[in-house]
């Protein structure tokens, strides 16, 4: 039968099967879109639906959005196999619950930095979804909630180096293990994993594709770093900048076949501390409206300073910015592409990208820099990685990148503009 993404579990796997069917604790190390959430959220559902007793299951991962995606799927699986079994009316399903007849509950919530927010439940069965950026600090939060009930817990992630907890859950011998390659899944081609093996570094290749944990890439920002810098709360209230304060717009947008924009804004005055004043998060927005919202952002803040990629999909959202007579003086094209020149003219060895990281990790490392305690912001911090590739008769070369890049590509930038400003650094070449 042919795989229909609507329908995965007519098509599953014989690992997926084998998961589904195993009742103790299970660590599922996993290549990109292998099919783990599919199979968790199967394997949800139909535990849930055997329960003879009621009571609880959780679903859990670092961010709001990573928990509800298998979430939802858990809940489209129910509705489209057993409909008849969900509670409605005042129990009807919401974006953190749903109900069966049988008296089993299944919750979904983010983690966060520590998992303080969800220590309070007694579950049977603990599910957390991409788990290996997620801190020590969080599970001493959250398996104590599995003891009363003697339940289980599922730790599921594509790896992210050698450490954290969910590292050492691989050696651990409570769990049954599942490793699963992606050159072994038979929804990816071989032409397209070729493709992705040329365009990205051997080590890079194998962490996301092969599920491997690897040595060789450490991360960029730190737990106990992000613990110091992220500490902010937003406000709900917009306050507009004064006219002595100088505020920088940072912003990333979403490339060809992503869906995630973000806007960061970051107060400049005293450059020795900054703050972040504002952070936005859009989803299938077209380059127009990114632009126009910019705009309205602007007429809010009145920034000194506007970043934008201005390669790929980008050059639409810079272009129109150019276009607007309040926008036009203050919009910069930082492009992840190029290599930015000091005032005397010299080009960095670096591209922009890494020199835009450096700079970001240089202001936290020495406390000049206070951020949002967002659940997307910490989640971006941790997916930021850097490797040295070594080329035969070259100079090794430094790479940082990140699944998850989007809430700090918009930092760099902001952050950027205030190292920069009133100095001639915006001039980029390729």
């Amino acid at each position: 039968m042919e795989y229909d993404i609507l329908r995965p579990w007519e098509t599953l796997d014989q690992w997926q099967k084998d998961y589904i069917a195993e009742k103790g604790n299970c660590f599922v190390q996993c290549g990109r879109q292998c099919g783990k959430t599919t199979a968790a959220s199967i394997k949800i559902a139909e535990c849930a639906l055997q329960e003879k007793t009621g009571g609880a299951y959780l679903v859990l991962a670092l961010t709001e959005k990573q928990a509800y995606n298998l979430f939802f799927k858990t809940l489209m699986y129910l509705e489209t196999r057993h409909p008849h079994e969900i509670k409605r009316g005042k129990d009807k399903p919401t974006m953190h619950e749903i109900t069966l007849k049988n008296g089993m509950v299944i919750l979904c919530y983010a983690a966060g930095l520590t998992g303080e927010g969800v220590r309070t439940f007694t579950i049977k069965k603990l599910f957390v979804d991409e788990a290996a950026p997620m801190s020590r600090e969080v599970f001493v939060s959250i398996t104590p909630m599995l003891s009363v009930t003697k339940g289980t817990l599922d730790v599921m992630s594509t790896p992210r180096g050698k450490e954290g907890y969910f590292y050492e859950c691989s050696k651990r011998d409570d769990f049954k293990k599942f490793y699963v390659s992606a050159e072994d899944c038979p929804r990816h081609s071989k032409e397209f994993l070729e493709s992705e093996k040329q365009n990205m570094s051997e080590l890079e290749y194998a962490q996301e594709y092969l599920a491997q944990f690897l040595d060789e890439l450490k991360r960029v920002f730190s737990d106990e770093l992000i613990k110091n810098i992220c500490v902010l709360k937003k406000q709900e209230i917009v306050i507009p900048r004064t006219s002595s304060q100088s505020i920088f717009l940072g912003v990333d947008v979403a490339g060809w076949g992503k869906d995630i924009n973000t806007f960061s804004s970051l107060d400049g005055t005293d450059r020795n501390n900054i703050s972040q004043v504002d952070f936005e998060i859009s989803r299938k927005k077209l380059t127009t409206e990114v632009s126009d919202r910019i705009k309205e952002l602007n007429l809010v803040w009145n920034y000194k300073g506007i970043g934008v990629d201005d390669g790929g999909v980008g050059w639409g959202v810079f272009s129109e910015l150019l276009r607007d007579e309040k926008t036009k003086r203050k919009t910069v094209a930082l492009n992840n592409a190029s290599r930015p020149t000091d005032s005397k003219g010299e080009k960095s060895k670096k591209l922009l990208k890494e020199e835009m990281y450096l700079n970001l990790l240089n202001y936290m490392e020495k406390g000049r820099i206070k951020l949002f305690n967002d659940t997307e912001i910490i989640a971006s911090l941790k997916s930021i990685q850097y490797e040295y590739i070594i080329k035969r008769g070259r100079n090794s070369e430094f790479r940082i990148f990140g699944n998850y890049s989007h809430a700090v590509e918009s930092l760099n930038r902001s952050c950027w503009l205030i190292k920069t400003k009133g100095l001639n650094l915006f001039v980029h070449t390729f």
